[in-house]
């Protein structure tokens, strides 16, 4: 018996590609036929354009569409080059602003100086700038820039802002130390401007960073000393030249001992925030009674 031979079944890939391409030739070719030859395809003519319009409309809707993506993406560079030259002028204007308000902070500061100079013409002075203090927010220990190549020396005087600072306490070559009047183991010998009445300013550290004010002690009964008065170093300091501004007292009381006055006193130099201080290159004089 012979055996039937089974007839393979050849199959045929046929790409999509190749379909379009296909589709496109003939488009073509039935274009030139139908403009060649209008009056015998113009039935084919009506066939294909009813085909070949819905395509072209979804290839224009798919066209347009790229463009609207493609300027939108466009558009969005746009934005972020804007964006980021924004940006870089706002920087800009940040640190001009910061430079300026800085240099308007230290030209107020030489201001204060120059006026406070003014005030104090019988001085000679020397201007130093803060380069340390005690890690606390509050100068009652700081080192300045000048020092004994300088003419500085200790126990010469410190102002700054409105009035008295401190004290040299020590020196280097090209360097002081200075001991405010908020420090706990200062005393100043004050008295009142108007009346000329003495009393003692005495340092105290936890007190000026709670309430902002030292203590004024020793106070006679008798004395003439007014509410926010201003207290300025006395006559009979032997450490502070006379007449340079304290501060104001307030909060006047008879102590527990009803022999003596206490108070307080607002200083005259914020002691939160120096920069510059002016030091006085001249001594209290010592007078030897012996």
């Amino acid at each position: 018996m012979r055996r039937r031979r089974r007839r393979r079944r050849v199959e045929i890939e046929f790409h999509p590609k190749y379909l379009l391409i296909v589709c496109v030739i003939f488009c073509i070719v039935l274009m030139f036929l139908t403009y060649r030859f209008p009056d015998r395809f113009s039935g084919v003519k009506s066939a294909v354009g009813n085909v070949v319009s819905p395509m072209q409309r979804g290839i224009n809707n798919i066209g347009r569409s790229i463009s609207d993506r493609l300027q939108a993406f466009r558009d969005v560079k746009k934005l972020r080059k804007e964006n980021e030259e924004l940006k870089a002028a706002i920087e800009a204007l940040t640190a001009t602003n910061q430079e300026l308000t800085q240099e308007k902070y230290e030209l107020d500061g030489l201001r204060r100086l120059y006026e406070l100079d003014a005030k104090y013409t019988e001085y000679d002075k020397v201007a130093a700038r803060i380069i340390a203090s005690d890690t606390n927010n509050w100068f009652y220990s700081f080192v300045v820039d000048k020092g004994s190549d300088h003419g500085i020396k200790v126990g010469m005087n410190v102002m700054a802002g409105n009035g008295l600072v401190g004290i040299v306490s020590e020196t280097g070559k090209n360097w002081s130390r200075i001991r405010s009047i908020i420090d706990d183991n200062s005393n100043v010998s004050g008295m009142s401007i108007e009346t000329h009445d003495t009393c003692i300013v005495s340092g105290e550290l936890k007190l000026m960073k709670e309430s902002g004010v030292i203590k004024v002690e020793m106070i006679s009964m008798d004395a003439g000393f007014k509410e926010n008065g201003e207290i300025v170093t006395s006559h009979i300091s032997d450490k502070y030249l006379q007449g340079i501004l304290i501060g104001y007292i307030k909060d006047i009381k008879i102590d527990s001992s009803n022999m003596t006055k206490t108070a307080y006193l607002v200083p005259a130099v914020n002691f939160e925030r120096l920069d510059e201080v002016l030091i006085i290159t001249e001594l209290k004089e010592a007078y030897d009674f012996n």
